[in-house]
This record gives C-alpha cells, sequence and structure tokens, in this order.
C-alpha cells in the first residue's frame, strides 16, 4: 500500500495542474449528481416497538395522528381570552391556520371540551398535519407561524411548540463550523510558523468535507440517510480532515527539510503519514457503521452517512493534498530547520513517562476513573423544550402549557386500540380500558377520552400523564400501563393485546430501550473489527488489545463529562444549557462509535512513529521517546484542532448539538492529554520487544499493511530510482 500510494502523490503533485483540472470536473460532475439525488425522508422507525404498532395503526386508519403536529398557546396578561376581543383574534389566527398546506385539522380551544386554562387567560390549540413529520419542510414551519401570530392584538401573546415550530427554528447559520475553523486557523499557523502550510492544510480538508456534502446529497435519497447525518458528516470530516492533512503536511515538511526534491517528499509523505491515514480512516470508517447492528434505521443509516463523509477527507487527503502540496512546494519548505526538528520538551517528555511506566499508568487511568465517575449516575431519556433557553418561543409555550394544565400536558400518551369488528361493537371494552388508564395513578383523571376514527377500525384513548415527559416517573407510569394496566382491563375481550401505547413520549422510551438492547453485539463488532485492523497495520497482538482497553476507559471518562455538564449542570451554564437533562438516548451509542473510531485515529499516528523508530533500529525505549519527538507536538495539536472543532457546535440552540459538541471536544482532549501522551507511551515501553510481536500463526492469517514505507525509494522526475 504504501508504494501505491507514494506512486500517486508523486504523479499528483509533478503534474498538479493537470491534477487540479481533473478535481474540479470530478466535483463538478458530482455536483450534477447530487442535484438530481433529492431529498430522503428521515426514518424514525423503530421496527418491533409498542409505539411503532401504534404509529402503524394511525397511518392506516387516522392519518392525523401519525402526522406532524404542534400546539399553539394563546394567552393574555389582562382580561380573559374568551373575552371578545381576544377570543375574535385567536379565531382569525385559526381560520388563517386552517387553510395551510397539509393541515388536517385544527383544534376548537372555544368549543365544549376545548383547552381553555381553569382561570380562562389560555387557550391551547392542537394543530395536526397529514404529512409525515419527516417530510415537513423549514417552510411550512415558518407559514404556521406567520399564521398564528396573527393573533397578537387586544392584548393576545403568541407562544408555540412542536414538529412543525422546531423546523422553523432550525439554524441554517453554519456558526459552529466558522468558528472551528477559526479556531484551525489560529492553531495550525502556530504549528507550522507558516500561512502556506496551514492554507494547504485546510483547503485539503475543507474540499474533503465539500465532497462529502456533495455526496451525501447524491445519495440521500437512494441510501436513504437522515438529514441529521450531514450534520454529523460536517462534524467528523471538518475534524477529521484537518487532523488528517495535517499529518502529511507535517511529513512532507519533514522529508523536505531533510533536503528531498517535492516528489520525493511528497511520495516519503504519502507513503508514511498518507497509509496512517488510511488505517486511522479506516477504523473510524468501521466504528460508524458498526451503528447499523443496533437495529434502528435512523441510528444505522446516520452512521453510513459519516462513515461517508469520513472517507471523502480519506480521499482528498490522498489525491487532493497532493496538489496543494505541488502547488505551494516553494513556501511549504521550512524557513527554519528547528520547525521541524523533533520537538526537545516531547523528547524530555517521553524520557520522564518511560522512566516511571507504572506510575505514569496509574496517573492516568486515575484521572480517566475520575472524569467517568458521574457515568456511574447517567440516566438516558429525551430532552424536551424544557431545556430550550428561556426566550425561545418552545419553551415559553412549554412553561405556559405546564402551569395550566400540568407538567405531562406537554407528551401525553395516545394509545390505538385496533378494534376488529368496528368500534361499536368493541364500545363496552374500549370504554372499560378507558376507565382503567383513567384511575391509574400516573394518570390525569380529567380528560381521558376515548375517539374512533373516522372508519371506526380503531379507537384513540388520549391520556395525560401527572409527570414531564423527561421525568422518570413518566417512565414508569408507561411501564405500567403497558405492562399490567392495559392487559388486565382487555383480557378476554376482543381487544387483548391489540392496544399500544404511542405518542412521543412513548416512541422515545421504545427507542430508549431498542439501542440498549443493541448495544452488546454494536461493541463486539466495532472493538473486533477495530483491533484485527490494528494487528494488520503494526503487527503486533498486544498493542491492540491494550489499546481497545483504554480507548473503553477514554469513552467512559466522555460519558462522564456530558452527564456532569447536562444532567449535574456543571457549566451548563457557559453553554447556555439548563442542568437536569437527561442524556439522549442515541447520545452515547453514537458517542461510543464516533470517540472508538477517532481515538485510534491518534494511536495509529502516535504508534506508526514509534514503530518506524524501532524498525529503524532503536531499542524499545528509545524508540518511544524519538516517536514522541517525531509526532508528540503533531498529535497535540490534532487534538486541539479535532476539539475546537468539536466544541464549536455548543452555540447550536439545540441542546443535542450541545451534547454531541461537548462529549466530543472534550473526549479528544481527555483521549490525547491522558491516553496517548501519557498512558500509551508507558504501555509500550513496559511492553518491550513483545510490543511488535505476533503469534505465527496469526501473522499468516491477517494481510500485512506497512504504514512505514520502507521499502519507498527516492526517484527521479522520470520515475527512475535514485541510488
Amino acid at each position: 500500500m504504501s508504494d501505491a500510494l507514494a506512486r500517486l502523490a508523486r504523479a499528483i503533485s509533478h503534474h498538479w495542474k493537470r491534477s487540479l483540472a481533473i478535481a474540479i470536473g470530478v466535483i463538478v460532475l458530482l455536483g450534477v449528481a447530487a442535484g438530481a439525488g433529492g431529498k430522503a425522508a428521515d426514518d424514525f422507525e423503530v421496527p418491533g416497538a409498542e409505539s411503532q404498532q401504534a404509529v402503524d395503526l394511525f397511518r392506516a386508519h387516522a392519518k392525523a395522528l401519525a402526522g406532524a403536529d404542534s400546539t399553539l398557546v394563546f394567552s393574555v396578561k389582562d382580561g380573559k381570552i374568551t373575552d371578545a376581543g381576544p377570543k375574535a383574534a385567536v379565531q382569525g389566527a385559526l381560520a388563517q391556520v386552517e387553510k395551510l398546506p397539509g393541515v388536517a385539522s385544527v383544534a376548537d380551544p372555544f368549543a365544549r371540551g376545548g383547552q381553555l386554562s381553569p382561570d380562562r387567560t389560555l387557550a391551547s390549540v392542537d394543530v395536526r398535519y397529514d404529512i409525515e413529520p419527516t417530510d415537513i419542510e423549514k417552510e411550512d414551519g415558518e407559514k404556521l407561524e406567520d399564521a398564528a401570530r396573527t393573533a397578537e392584538k387586544d392584548g393576545v401573546s403568541v407562544a408555540m411548540r412542536g414538529i412543525v415550530v422546531d423546523t422553523a427554528a432550525q439554524q441554517e447559520a453554519p456558526v459552529g463550523e466558522l468558528v472551528g475553523v477559526a479556531i484551525a486557523i489560529i492553531l495550525l499557523t502556530l504549528l507550522f510558523r507558516s500561512k502556506a502550510a496551514m492554507g494547504a492544510t485546510l483547503l485539503g480538508a475543507i474540499l474533503g468535507v465539500a465532497v462529502g456534502q456533495i455526496l451525501l446529497a447524491a445519495l440521500a435519497k437512494p441510501l436513504g440517510l437522515p438529514e441529521f447525518a450531514t450534520t454529523i458528516a460536517v462534524m467528523l470530516g471538518l475534524g477529521a480532515g484537518i487532523d488528517y492533512a495535517l499529518l502529511i503536511v507535517s511529513r512532507y515538511r519533514e522529508q523536505a527539510a531533510e533536503g528531498d526534491s517535492v516528489r520525493d517528499a511528497v511520495g516519503k509523505a504519502a507513503a508514511t503519514a498518507g497509509s496512517s491515514v488510511v488505517a486511522a480512516g479506516l477504523i473510524v470508517m468501521v466504528a460508524i457503521a458498526g451503528l447499523l447492528v443496533i437495529g434502528i434505521p435512523m441510528i444505522g443509516k446516520m452512521g453510513v452517512g459519516a462513515a461517508i463523509g469520513v472517507a471523502a477527507v480519506v480521499i482528498s487527503a490522498l489525491t487532493v493534498l497532493p496538489i496543494f502540496l505541488g502547488a505551494f512546494a516553494k513556501w511549504l519548505r521550512p524557513a527554519k530547520r528547528a520547525h521541524v526538528e523533533p520537538s526537545r520538551a516531547f523528547r524530555a517528555w517521553g524520557e520522564r513517562v518511560t522512566r516511571r511506566p507504572w506510575l505514569s499508568i496509574g496517573a492516568g487511568v486515575a484521572l480517566l476513573l475520575i472524569f467517568a465517575a458521574p457515568m456511574l449516575h447517567m440516566r438516558l431519556g429525551q430532552p424536551d423544550d424544557g431545556n430550550q433557553p428561556a426566550d425561545k418561543t418552545q419553551r415559553i409555550a412549554y412553561d405556559q402549557l405546564t402551569k395550566a394544565f400540568g407538567p405531562g400536558s406537554n407528551g401525553p400518551f395516545l394509545i390505538a386500540v385496533d378494534t376488529p369488528g368496528g368500534y361499536q361493537a368493541n364500545a363496552a371494552p374500549v370504554a372499560k380500558l378507558r376507565d382503567a388508564v383513567a384511575g391509574d395513578r400516573g394518570i390525569v383523571k380529567q380528560g381521558v377520552v376515548a375517539v374512533p376514527s373516522e372508519d371506526g377500525r380503531i379507537a384513540t384513548i388520549f391520556a395525560t400523564p401527572t409527570s414531564a415527559p423527561q421525568d422518570e416517573k413518566t417512565t414508569k407510569t408507561l411501564e405500567r400501563l403497558r405492562d399490567d394496566v392495559i392487559p388486565a382491563a382487555t383480557e378476554g375481550t376482543p381487544i387483548a393485546g391489540k392496544a399500544y401505547v404511542g405518542g412521543q413520549t412513548a416512541g422515545f422510551q421504545d427507542f430508549s430501550d431498542k439501542v440498549s438492547r443493541g448495544l452488546p453485539l454494536f461493541f463486539a463488532v466495532v472493538i473486533g473489527l477495530s483491533v484485527l485492523l490494528l494487528m494488520a497495520a503494526f503487527r503486533s497482538f498486544w498493542i491492540p488489545l491494550a489499546s481497545a482497553v483504554f480507548n473503553l476507559l477514554s469513552i467512559g471518562a466522555a460519558y462522564g463529562a456530558v452527564t456532569a455538564v447536562f444532567q449535574d449542570g456543571v457549566g451548563a451554564s457557559l453553554i447556555g444549557a439548563d442542568s437536569g437533562v437527561p442524556i439522549v438516548s442515541f447520545i452515547p451509542v453514537m458517542l461510543f462509535a464516533i470517540l472508538f473510531g477517532l481515538s485510534m485515529d491518534y494511536n495509529v499516528f502516535l504508534l506508526s512513529r514509534m514503530h518506524e523508530a524501532y524498525k529503524e533500529g532503536d531499542g524499545p525505549r528509545e524508540s518511544v521517546i524519538n516517536g514522541m519527538a517525531r509526532i508528540g507536538k503533531v498529535v497535540l495539536f490534532a487534538g486541539l484542532v479535532m476539539a475546537s472543532v468539536f466544541l464549536a457546535f455548543v452555540t447550536q440552540d439545540d441542546v443535542i448539538g450541545k451534547m454531541f459538541g461537548v462529549g466530543l471536544g472534550l473526549a479528544i482532549l481527555i483521549d490525547v492529554l491522558i491516553v496517548r501522551l501519557l498512558i500509551a507511551p508507558a504501555v509500550v515501553t513496559l511492553l518491550g520487544d513483545k510490543a511488535w510481536w505476533m503469534p505465527k500463526w496469526m501473522d499468516r492469517l491477517i494481510p500485512n499493511v506497512s504504514l512505514e514505507g520502507h521499502l519507498v525509494k527516492n526517484v527521479d522526475p522520470k520515475g527512475e530510482p535514485v541510488q
């Protein structure tokens, strides 16, 4: 592989103008394909879940209950909402809402049974669409908001929440990406002391991210990729892309300082750093694509989309970056040899760590366990609008509804009852079920109603929990309804086994349960394949196993950090988040996939230079020290760049985006500073010669992948070897 990468990079850099034209042509063709691709509908189905069975019944017999919905909240400070002026303003706004495309039903708050607060100062209106939640566009939300706000006269205030409103509020400006790039520019300039090197690194990475986004646009519809996959791909692609380009540019400058020609420096950089990039990228892609084994389409496809984004930046680092190395060659050569010489500070650090390896490992593990401690009380759930910033319309509506109707009004249960033979034939058992549900201690007794569908094939029982959607009490109420109340009330009736608790709150709980059940297989697949790839790269038995163990510790530290910030509130106010927020159910599994892969990135970067020094004749400890001196600074800055890119995403309003940013950003810092620069060198030192040992039977079975490029020879411009 090393030799092939070297030949490719030499050809591209030597004919960089021709290569640039080809690259532009390929991007244009991909852009045309992306334009014809179309958008995929997000798939939030949870196969086999009870809430999914409820959704399927709604889709067949009560389409509005399966569609997108939002809640409009009209309130007055003086007087009552039922006074003539406010009432007319609300009715006028609702008349406009009814005319909006896709709106299937608009509740009348002033009719009998309408949602009016006890003091008559607030009216709540459910707006239901016959459009699937995944098909709602930003324009739909904006139209709903414009229509609802026409009621803002005669003292009426309007707040709103729900899927349609959330879609309208989506942030389009790439604030996180821009902040991340700005910080990366500063860090790269400090590392390279060269604007040309910084520019080549950023251009190579950003073009890779752009190609990845084009590919995702082209493949979104055929593969059914969820929209959030593009956000993850940008976050990952930008961080990993800059790191991959940084590694190759750094190695190129080292070789240039040694006196190699442009072609030879490019070839050596591609053969060594480029091989490491391929190995690291493959591990990241395997880890993320491993999400497919969870069994939830959205998570699996999100992993596929992110893997495509990473593949794009790997390919860019191997094909597009050499173009800039050739174009900027005369400016990329270091102004001072000291800029690329092995770091004396990291050499000293390596000597200190390897002098007392057991102490280094003990200190590192202790730090990781401290960071991981909050994970022991991590609570999975789904943040709701009560976690939005206080000035957001969703938060205002949530608080108003909680005050007027109780916290459970923000996440009611919708119990779909299949009525074989029609509703009338099953009216009595449905009524019995309704009364049993109303009698549960976790359900608000008033307002539990059973409504037949227009075709009479199903009945829907609307029930409001006494607790908030993210409250643990609500989860226990859901479990009690499913395990005890409903089976007991329907036993011996035609609807036995045909009543399914659905609604958004139930759906999120089923999602969490499905993720939990898929974790053991997911962990086994990701860890197993990653270890095999590392064995192939380093011809080592013990190092991949040790790496997997310490990766798990660093991921545990990431879980602890996320729990401490969002659940315990440590520093939450600094990023505009509330405390007491449950950890989104799919965040831990996504973090595991991404972090396990990215941690292996730095593992490959670090170990490849140690292995290279060892194969050049250094002893076990000396190879660690020399490897640290050569690559320590690059690994540190690469980690700082990636952490900055991730942490910049806390600027998003969405709490899920903040969780990803904090989890990934802090985890990368923890992994680089503690695992890679403290624990890993100590472990390799303790292993000694065994670090690079593999049983003969395994050596024959696992393919040999060289990351050091020792067989790559310098060549003249005609491709002939130079002696």
